[in-house]
């Protein structure tokens, strides 16, 4: 019986920090990661940038320092911010009906959702009904169409419901319709002068930096028969399955899914690229203005969410710091989680950015790989 190789650990972190390395390389040893990256930003400063294991399932392509990964709803608050940035520059309003950009959107019961509205999983459109497949995925035109055309599951802003696929096309479209350009190319724009590695739509020529995303338990999920279904359990699983790639299944590591913009769930980049990111987001009126950004990372909406199957609140496409799932010990704090558990959050009391990302994935947000970083990271503050 052969074993695995161990896993090559990298990078930088500052002494006062070693019990974050130190957790990070118990993570590879007894909680299951394979590949992984975490940073670490304070001030002007970056105490933690370390890399290790595998991009790959059968451990031969060892986790680099610009080795991407897919880091599924984390890029969710980018997407927000993306959105934000057009509402600082007047561009956007976020009481202003959808249809003042897109007008098409209208349709079905949809007339008064509004931006806050989408920002907030409160637009009514959770999924389409329009049966697709991930030929249509693959064309931004057509996506967005089907999701214009879907009637409201319920009337925008009388409750929360996780827009867990459909909050990408819906609020990128928003962006689209308002600029004329897909919200890849604004996020670009954001993360260049940050030198911070992130996407929609990663280009071609940068693919062999991708790790391979490996699904635990790797059986994959029994297909369903959506028409099937009524309305409340579509609801929930037409948002995943419908297409049946949406939410990345079985086509994650391939060169569509990674070449699409795919804004709600997938995102590529760096732990660095998104500790930088978040670093820049909490100094006042680098990234956003001050006024705004409080007011998207304080609790905009709240309540039961048929899709998570618990209470959630959230703000402004950011999620707040909250008791079951802390970003530290600071109560500004505010971040996206993404499944498997990549994270990015900015701490606005300690002008911190911290990145994330793995490829093992385990179909939940918090796990004790993120959480033991986070308390390692406060616990040396």
């Amino acid at each position: 019986m052969t074993t695995a190789p161990s896993a090559p650990i990298h990078g930088v972190c500052d002494p006062a920090f070693r019990e974050v390395r130190a957790a990070f390389e118990e993570n590879f040893v007894s909680r299951g990661e394979v590949g992984a990256a975490c940073c670490v930003v304070i001030g002007e400063r970056t105490v933690v940038d370390l890399v290790g294991g595998w991009a790959d399932e059968a451990r031969t392509r060892p986790w680099k320092s610009d080795t991407m990964v897919n880091f599924y709803s984390a890029g969710k608050a980018l997407l927000a911010l993306v959105a934000l940035q057009l509402v600082d520059a007047g561009v956007l309003d976020l009481d202003a009906p959808i249809t003042d950009v897109w007008p098409e959107f209208g349709s079905g019961g949809k007339q008064t959702a509004t931006l806050r509205h989408a920002l907030t999983h409160r637009a009514g459109v959770p999924a389409i009904r329009r049966r697709l497949t991930d030929d249509d995925l693959w064309h931004w035109d057509r996506m967005a169409e089907a999701l214009a055309d879907t009637p409201a599951w319920y009337e925008p802003g009388s409750r929360i419901t996780y827009h867990t696929n459909t909050f990408g096309h819906l609020v990128g479209e928003i962006v689209r319709r308002a600029t004329g350009q897909l919200p890849g190319e604004h996020l670009r724009r954001i993360a260049a002068p940050l030198d911070a590695d992130l996407w929609w739509g990663v280009p071609i020529d940068l693919q062999q930096r991708c790790a391979d995303v490996i699904w635990a338990p790797a059986t994959p999920t029994p297909a369903l028969d959506l028409d099937a279904l009524d309305d409340a359990t579509y609801l929930v699983f037409g948002g995943y399955f419908n297409p049946p790639g949406y939410s990345s299944q079985g086509v994650v590591n391939t060169a569509a899914w990674r070449s699409a913009q795919v804004p709600s769930t997938n995102g590529h980049g760096t732990a660095t690229g998104l500790a930088r990111l978040y670093r820049a987001l909490v100094t006042p009126d680098r990234v956003l203005s001050v006024g705004l950004l409080d007011e998207a990372t304080r609790v905009q909406a709240s309540g039961p969410c048929p899709v998570l199957g618990e209470d959630i609140a959230v703000g402004l496409g950011f999620v707040p710091t909250s008791e079951r799932r802390p970003l530290g010990t600071n109560p500004r704090s505010f971040g996206h989680f993404g499944t498997g558990g990549a994270l990015g959050f900015g701490d606005p009391d300690a002008q911190l950015g911290f990145g994330y990302v793995m490829n093992h994935v385990v179909p939940r947000w918090q796990s004790t790989r993120n959480r033991s970083l986070v308390d390692a990271v406060y616990a040396a503050l």
